[in-house]
C-alpha cells in the first residue's frame, strides 16, 4: 500500500489517487478498502445548483453535504462511512474538485460536539425538497490561512442582519436554487414591493432581515420588517389557506431570532375569507391587503400606527 505523502495545496489526477489508496472513482463520498482512508470530493459551484452549500463556518469547521441524490438522506454507504471513520480507523481526506485534477485539503475529523446536522435541498434535476445530511468536520492540518481557497464561500454567523428588500433575497432560492419561480411568488414580490413604498411615504424604515440559525448554513429572509414598531411581515401571492397556514409558520420561526419583533403579519392579495381571519386573529397575526387608497389592516382599518 502507497505511504500518505499529500500535503495541504498539493494537486493530484483524480484516477492517480484512487489508483494509489483505492476508493470510488466517482461521486462525492470515496470509502476506500484497498487504504485507511475516506475520501470526499467538493464542488461548491456544482453543488450550488442542488441547493448544497460545502463551506467553512468561522470556527474552521467544514460543512459537507453528504451523499444520495434522490429522497431524504440516511447515514448509510458512504454518510456512514464519515460518521464511524474513527471508529473504523479511516482518515478523513477531502479534495477541492470532483473529477480531472483536484487538490487536497487536508485530513478532517468529525466534531465531536455536533458531528452532523439536517437542512433541505432538491432532488437532483429539480425534484422535490427533501432533507439532507451535513456533516461537521475539523482539520487536523492547518486550515488555510484565506479560507476562501477552498471552497470560495464562507458561512455567515449565527444572528440576524438587515438586508435590501430590493435584492429579492427569498429562501426559496437557497434551497431549490435551479426552479423557476412560481407567478405566486412573483405576485408576491410585487406585494412587498408596493408595501414597501407605502411604508417609507409614512416615513417608516422597512428593511428584509436574513437570519442565520446557529448551526444551520442556509439563511431565512424575512419579506418586510418594520423597523419603527417592529413588525415581521411574510408575504403571500395568494389567500388560500395553504399559503396563510405556511405564513404562520414561518412567522413563528424567524419571530424566535428577533429581538425587539412586537408584532406579525401576513401581507395577502386580497382580503381573505372569515375563517382564515379568524385564524391569523387567533395566532394574533396580522392580516395586510391593498385597497385603492393603500393597505388596510385587521388591527385598526390602516397601517398608520399599527400596533
Amino acid at each position: 500500500m502507497a505511504e500518505w505523502a499529500l500535503k495541504p495545496f498539493d494537486t493530484i489526477q483524480r484516477k492517480a489517487l484512487h489508483d494509489q489508496f483505492g476508493g470510488r472513482r466517482q461521486g462525492g463520498i470515496g470509502p476506500s478498502r484497498q487504504s485507511p482512508n475516506v475520501f470526499l470530493f467538493t464542488n461548491p459551484e456544482a453543488g450550488r445548483r442542488h441547493g448544497y452549500q460545502d463551506v467553512w463556518d468561522r470556527d474552521d469547521v467544514f460543512h459537507y453535504t453528504g451523499e444520495g441524490q434522490v429522497g431524504d438522506q440516511s447515514l448509510t454507504q458512504g454518510n456512514k462511512a464519515i460518521l464511524t471513520h474513527v471508529e473504523d480507523g479511516r482518515a478523513i481526506r477531502i479534495f477541492d474538485g470532483a473529477s480531472g485534477t483536484v487538490t487536497y485539503m487536508g485530513e478532517f475529523v468529525l466534531d465531536t460536539s455536533e458531528p452532523w446536522y439536517t437542512t433541505d435541498a432538491p432532488e437532483t434535476g429539480g425534484g422535490p425538497v427533501r432533507t439532507v445530511i451535513v456533516f461537521r468536520l475539523r482539520p487536523l492540518d492547518d486550515p488555510p490561512d484565506d479560507r476562501e481557497t477552498f471552497p470560495p464561500t464562507i458561512l455567515a454567523s449565527p444572528g440576524t442582519t438587515p438586508v435590501p428588500v430590493e435584492k429579492q433575497h427569498t429562501e426559496k432560492a437557497f434551497v431549490e436554487p435551479t426552479r423557476e419561480p412560481y407567478e405566486a411568488e412573483r405576485r408576491e414580490q410585487k406585494l412587498v414591493l408596493d408595501l414597501k413604498r407605502h411604508l417609507e411615504s409614512l416615513e417608516r424604515s422597512v428593511c428584509r432581515l436574513r437570519i442565520v440559525p446557529p448551526g444551520e448554513a442556509k439563511p431565512l429572509f424575512t419579506d418586510l420588517y418594520d423597523e419603527a414598531i417592529g413588525t415581521l411581515i411574510e408575504a403571500k401571492g395568494t389567500v388560500e389557506r395553504g399559503a396563510i397556514r405556511m405564513a404562520i409558520g414561518q412567522l413563528a420561526d424567524y419571530r424566535r431570532f428577533v429581538d425587539g419583533a412586537n408584532h406579525c403579519a401576513v401581507l395577502l392579495p386580497s382580503q381573505p375569507r372569515q375563517d382564515l381571519l379568524a385564524l391569523l386573529k387567533a395566532e394574533d397575526i396580522h392580516a395586510i391587503w391593498p385597497e385603492k387608497q393603500g393597505f388596510v389592516d385587521t388591527v385598526n382599518g390602516t397601517l398608520v400606527g399599527m400596533a
